[in-house]
């Protein structure tokens, strides 16, 4: 798809001094790429912002492996990290958006104590970032965004990064830098347990689709369609601002099935005994945390911050998905461990 709107772009240039950007835009990218990092699971390298932007570039316009896109770890400070930890007095916090519906990962328990604080999956590692970068893990001012905000909040500056299910993809890799996966999971269909759908198939034709506004859901479907992977006769248009929404149509009879993330699903269902997957996954995706695009030393440092909490035995992601996940997906799920990280190296 980038490389389609890169040719779209070059049209207009014209012929020969096209082709002479072009190769000049290579001499330099080969001329700058040998003087990054090249390390692995945690290194302490940490490269410069322009050297972060000209690796990004390289890696949106050949996009194919997403999750791999990211830079290399490192627990250096830089300009981001630095006025994030300038904030004073009640200020001095991280500003994250996150989901406040999403059972088990981003959610308001009204069976907890006191104010109904956020828990989840997604919290925990909210707290372990905070705790990183400011010493204390209670230094989060969380900003409830709906799924089609989470890219505009980035950009707009309303938050420091998104951390709210988000999956990472090539289109989205355009707009925002994503940190290296910390999750993966797959598309799947949720239906009512009455229902004849089977799947992601023939199962769906003449069936109204819920999925929510600017999810990778709703593209893999209008995908899908022009594949002929998905009925033609599917009516996608079913879209809403949160994905907890679409459980509620569904409920509600507006809607025949919905399909998002097979972890969330499976919270979804756990919710409601009535309904349940439909078939296996079929998409594989990973979420990560998502951040502004010239933010690289906060990249870096989150990257860092989850080859430790990968490491941690006694309070890191296992303990979190073990705490919170584990019953709606699973101990022995192929998804119960945590994804091993990539990321961009010099050629």
């Amino acid at each position: 798809m980038h490389g389609r709107r890169l040719r779209a772009s070059l049209k207009g240039w014209g012929g020969v001094g096209a082709m002479a950007a072009v190769c000049a835009l290579a001499v330099l990218l080969a001329l700058l790429l040998p003087h990054t990092q090249a390390a692995g699971d945690g290194s302490t390298g940490t490269g410069g912002p322009g050297i972060g932007h000209v690796l990004r570039a390289r890696a949106v316009a050949e996009c194919a492996d997403p999750e791999k896109q990211t830079l290399s770890p490192s627990g250096a400070d830089g300009p981001t990290i630095d006025a994030i930890k300038s904030r004073q007095g009640e200020k001095r916090k991280l500003i994250v958006g996150v989901d406040q519906n999403s059972y088990r990962w981003g959610y308001r328990n009204p069976n907890s104590t006191g104010t109904a604080e956020l828990e989840g999956f997604d919290i925990d590692l909210v707290h372990r970032i905070a705790e990183d970068i400011l010493g204390d893990p209670n230094a989060v001012q969380f900003k409830a965004i709906p799924t089609n905000q989470r890219i505009p909040a980035i950009q707009e500056g309303r938050v420091d990064m998104v951390v709210r299910t988000m999956t990472i993809n090539c289109d989205r890799l355009a707009d925002v830098a994503f940190s290296a996966p910390y999750f993966k999971t797959g598309q799947q269909v949720l239906a009512p347990k009455s229902s004849e759908i089977k799947g992601y198939d023939d199962t769906l034709a003449e069936r109204k689709i819920c999925t929510a506004e600017g999810s990778t859901a709703y593209s893999t479907l209008e995908q899908g369609q022009k594949d002929g992977d998905l009925p033609a006769s599917a009516d996608i248009s079913n879209t809403v601002p949160n994905q907890l929404d679409c459980l509620v149509r569904l409920q509600l009879g507006e809607v025949d099935a919905v399909v998002t993330d097979g972890a969330l699903a499976a919270s979804q269902a756990a919710q409601d005994p009535t309904v349940e997957l439909k078939g296996a996954a079929f998409t594989t995706e990973y979420y990560g945390v998502a951040m502004k695009k010239d933010a690289d030393d906060l990249v870096r440092r989150v990257n860092q911050i989850l080859v430790d909490y990968r490491k941690d035995t006694s309070g890191g992601w296992q303990s979190s998905y073990d705490h919170w996940l584990s019953a709606t997906l699973g101990a022995e799920s192929k998804d119960s461990e945590p994804p091993a990280p990539q990321y961009l190296r010099k050629s």
